[in-house]
């Protein structure tokens, strides 16, 4: 299914972007408006996938599994929960 593109963006550019962006999207017989897209997706995806995404190797993700396994100390988090607190009001976490 082909989406409709029903948004704009604007964009300013100093005359030597303006003739770098011309002469790349001419470089690979495209628009400008075509190269910038695909050029700014292609960095978008990647940015996006170091927060979604990250690759283990067997061995590393079997200890990653096994730290997220692990049961927690919540002994000294409970001891800092019992403290005054530092503004003068108590602090009740979420359930």
């Amino acid at each position: 299914m082909i989406e409709t593109k029903t948004r704009r963006i604007n964009l300013r550019t100093t005359p030597h972007e303006d003739t770098v962006l011309h002469e790349a999207a001419a470089a690979t017989d495209t628009t400008v408006s075509a190269f910038v897209m695909d050029t700014a997706l292609a960095r978008a995806q990647e940015v996006l996938a170091d927060r979604t995404e990250f690759p283990l190797t067997s061995e590393q993700f079997d200890a990653f599994q096994q730290a997220l396994d692990t049961p927690v100390d919540t002994g000294r988090l409970a001891a800092l929960f019992a403290r005054p607190a530092v503004f003068g009001q108590p602090f009740h976490p979420q359930s």
